[in-house]
């Protein structure tokens, strides 16, 4: 496959997760934004202070990762690449970056101190190695891999270098988003295994799964709140032009809705207090990187220029823990 088919692969199918399946989303349109989504002025201008966030970008044709400050500034651009440079997770420390690549030619797990620098590649081997997720200890390395045939969720030690496959579902099983929960214990990921996709949470030790959307409901792209006692996950009606941001309680089963702008909203992630999330929404007609307050549903435009941007991530340092009287 060409370099640009690959490029046209990896946004075909990181854009269209949820829309593999018959049964992933919810049938029901979304009523409209809680509040019109603001551009914030500061993120153009300004200096660049405070944690950061990571998304990527296509522009002029070329995707590449991006960092701009969460509290406004300038975007900076930490990978300069002709390949295509996507799905980027902070590592705990958060002086790097993990992200997926094609620039060998197949996707591959390389890694970027956000100060710059020469990427390093992670692993190096003949299959497709993608969608990664640093575990909370920095030790342990979640991934998804196509090694031994049918793609599946693994597990890497990163010091030795070890790997082993923790889930495997079925031959032609779509997997999707890894996230690790904050003890460290569970993976929580998406899988179109059977009836369509689903959002699961595995043992990120025995690689016991467990399905917690209902099987009507559906979803994709889930990440651990910071609790580690939810999940927020997309969920979109077949062949839908809305879908929902949700939080799914897994202690009580509940749900409820955080964004539901009418438009397509994916990737959602929490800021690492849990004020807040960001989320990438066509709701201008482009993919463009917002965050949403939660307590009352403020919002701000992150990306800006021209060309889609997606997958953002929040840098794991300079937040404060909620009930901190300090706290922002």
């Amino acid at each position: 496959m060409t370099r640009a088919g690959l490029r046209a692969a990896f946004a075909a199918i990181a854009a269209a997760a949820c829309v593999a399946t018959a049964v992933a989303c919810d049938p029901q349109s979304a009523s409209g934004p809680r509040s019109a989504p603001a551009a914030a002025a500061a993120s153009r201008q300004g200096k660049a202070e405070g944690p950061l966030l990571v998304y990527e970008q296509t522009e002029n044709g070329n995707q590449d990762l991006y960092l701009v400050p969460v509290a406004g500034g300038i975007a900076r651009r930490l990978t300069d690449h002709a390949a295509s440079d996507g799905l980027p997770r902070f590592t705990p420390d958060g002086r790097s970056v993990v992200y997926s690549s094609d620039r060998d030619g197949h996707f591959q797990l390389w890694q970027v101190p956000i100060a710059g620098g020469e990427p390093r590649r992670l692993r190096k081997n003949a299959f497709t190695e993608w969608q990664a997720d640093v575990s909370p200890d920095g030790r342990s390395l979640a991934y998804l891999s196509n090694e031994g045939g049918p793609e599946g969720l693994w597990r890497m030690d990163l010091a030795s270098g070890a790997s082993r496959r923790l889930v495997l579902h079925g031959n032609r099983t779509i997997f999707g988003n890894p996230h690790w929960s904050p003890d460290g214990r569970r993976i929580t990921f998406s899988s179109n295994w059977r009836v369509g996709h689903q959002i699961w949470v595995a043992d990120a030790t025995t690689g016991e799964a467990e399905r917690i959307s209902g099987v009507s409901e559906g979803g994709c792209e889930p990440r651990f709140h910071p609790d580690g006692r939810r999940v927020v996950y997309v969920r979109r009606g077949l062949m839908s032009e809305k879908s929902r941001l949700l939080e799914h309680d897994l202690e009580t089963g509940e749900k409820r809705v955080l964004i539901d702008w009418p438009a397509m909203n994916y990737d959602p992630v929490y800021s690492p207090d849990g004020s807040e999330v960001a989320f990438s929404s066509n709701i201008t007609g482009e993919w463009v990187v917002y965050r949403q307050r939660l307590a009352d549903g403020k919002s701000w435009r992150v990306s800006f220029g021209k060309g889609p941007a997606r997958y953002p991530d929040y840098q794991p340092v300079g937040f404060r823990r909620r009930g901190d009287p300090a706290a922002r």
